[in-house]
């Protein structure tokens, strides 16, 4: 909005330092800290008095020992990060761009909405009767791989439509379904059955596996900030096509729009921070997790980077692993187990870690993963 108002007073279509991609990004980032640091006290208190408070239970009596102190806090603060974010696109971004709704409307409504259902289900059954009923597992899914089917599909076309209308044919026509290997300069192409397949893992497991996360103080939110980061920093590489050429990754048009959305999710992150750090005053919930992982996924999938955000969100992927590895193992073994407690966090937790601990120790990882993947696009 924003960015519109101030083009209309610019006649002489000179570059001003508000049509930079890069200078809005950054602005985003500043609007978003400072919109969940003014309004979550606000927030807090909404949340206690609807009595949304968490009750961690787990199915280990320790764990549940030395996650006592969380009972109550209120949940459901990942309401502030989605609107917020949603501010900052509207504010900032150039909304013309046909990257920008989907990524907003899709990801962060479809699965914000998707994870404050689940939450006010569970914490408002728990109140009642006493169980954490929420939305099944199967219905979760079913949401998670509907929206990834949709966002496969449209960024495949749409990418397909630009390069058609750019006149961009023969061998550059192949760029926008290129996936980008770490390593390999060519990189792959896909069929469009294989790239909807892509998308749907991708939304899927991301968003899920923030989700897996987000079971300590700080921790998803921090691990999520170094990732946005990093792919504010992608989105405007491949978007920019000397940047893109010089660096041998595919060239996504308008695809660097998407580092203000970018901007906007480590802005939010690093406000909630502030309330979220050791002890939590509030928790982001399936409400936050869900919306921040799908987000991260989408853009990964229009800067055609999937296997980066493997890579960039390395957190993210053992936490993931360590919960199949543990359900896997427990069905096959019968009852056998490979660690304490599955995500991982809660294993180092019960092995003498501190919380403090270990949220710090994994964030330091995190920034080792993004530090790997920003060497990674040079090695080519």
């Amino acid at each position: 909005m924003i960015y519109h108002i101030l083009n209309l007073f610019n006649t002489t279509n000179q570059p001003y330092a508000y049509t930079d991609i890069m200078f809005r990004a950054i602005c985003a980032v500043l609007l978003g800290f400072f919109m969940v640091f003014l309004f979550m006290p606000a927030t807090i208190r909404f949340l206690v008095r609807r009595k949304l408070g968490d009750q961690p239970e787990f199915d280990h009596d320790k764990l549940n020992e030395l996650m006592s102190n969380k009972a109550n806090v209120p949940t459901m603060g990942g309401i502030l990060i989605v609107g917020t974010i949603l501010t900052c696109m509207l504010l900032l971004c150039d909304l013309t761009n046909y990257y920008v709704w989907p990524a907003a409307v899709l990801c962060l409504v479809w699965l914000g909405t998707l994870g404050a259902v689940d939450d006010w289900l569970k914490l408002t059954a728990s109140r009642r009767s006493g169980s954490r009923d929420g939305i099944r597992t199967w219905e979760k899914l079913v949401f998670q791989v509907g929206l990834g089917v949709l966002m496969g599909y449209y960024v495949y076309r749409q990418g397909q439509h630009n390069f058609a209308v750019m006149g961009r044919l023969g061998e550059d026509v192949e760029t926008y379904r290129i996936l980008a290997v770490p390593f390999y300069k060519q990189g792959l192409t896909l069929t469009l059955g294989a790239f909807m397949l892509i998308a749907v893992l991708v939304i899927t497991g991301t968003s899920n596996a923030v989700n897996l996360t987000d079971g300590m103080d700080g921790l998803a939110a921090g691990c999520m900030a170094l990732c946005s980061f990093f792919f504010m920093i992608l989105s405007f590489i491949v978007g920019d096509q000397e940047w893109a050429t010089t660096l041998l990754l595919p060239h996504v048009p308008q695809s660097g729009e998407l580092a203000i959305l970018c901007g906007g999710v480590l802005g939010a992150c690093l406000g909630f921070l502030w309330y979220n750090c050791h002890p939590a005053r509030v928790f982001m919930g399936d409400a936050g997790s869900l919306p921040l992982g799908g987000l991260m996924g989408y853009v990964a999938i229009v800067t055609r980077q999937e296997l980066m955000l493997f890579i960039v969100g390395g957190i993210f992927v053992i936490e993931a692993a360590s919960v199949m590895m543990q359900v896997g193992y427990f069905k096959l073994s019968g009852g056998k187990r490979i660690f304490k407690v599955a995500p991982i966090h809660h294993h180092f937790h019960l092995s003498g870690w501190t919380e403090t601990q270990t949220v710090i120790r994994f964030w330091l990882v995190a920034a080792v993963f993004a530090t790997f993947a920003l060497a990674t696009l040079k090695l080519r």
